[in-house]
């Protein structure tokens, strides 16, 4: 006879069918998976992001960093970037996985970074994306 799940069981089943919401990032996580889909977009539309992304995020130096760590992303990612519509506050599990290394990093936890990619990205191509996610930073923060 096969035994229900428990009541916590259920809570936890539900929690990973609800998708996170770009608020629970940090400020600058929040801003890279904003800047993520508009270069996605312009990807699409096989238009340079840089001026949109530059005019939107305040900053030329932020917009190619943001480029940068894109390309990053995307050079080491085992598929395609899966990211949702500009407009939508829930986050891809592509994205909560983007948002949570490039958190740790920003804090400048390298280990957290790891944590955040164990299992999806083989560590050895970690150093780009580490180098990558600090001149995002660091561009954030002159920025400010």
């Amino acid at each position: 006879m096969s035994e229900s799940p428990s009541a916590a069981t259920r809570q936890v089943i539900a929690a990973l069918a609800a998708p996170p919401r770009v608020e629970a990032l940090g400020p600058i996580a929040g801003r890279f998976v904003h800047a993520l889909r508009l270069i996605a977009l312009h990807e699409r539309l096989r238009r340079d992001p840089v001026p949109e992304l530059a005019a939107r995020l305040g900053s030329v130096e932020v917009a190619a960093k943001a480029l940068i760590m894109a390309q990053a992303i995307a050079a080491t990612w085992p598929e395609n970037i899966a990211v949702s519509r500009f407009c939508c506050r829930l986050l891809s599990h592509d994205e909560a996985t983007i948002g949570a290394f490039v958190d740790a990093a920003a804090q400048g936890d390298r280990r957290g970074v790891e944590a955040a990619l164990d299992g999806l990205v083989r560590a050895e191509r970690a150093h780009r994306r580490w180098d990558a996610a600090l001149a995002l930073t660091a561009a954030e923060l002159r920025a400010v």
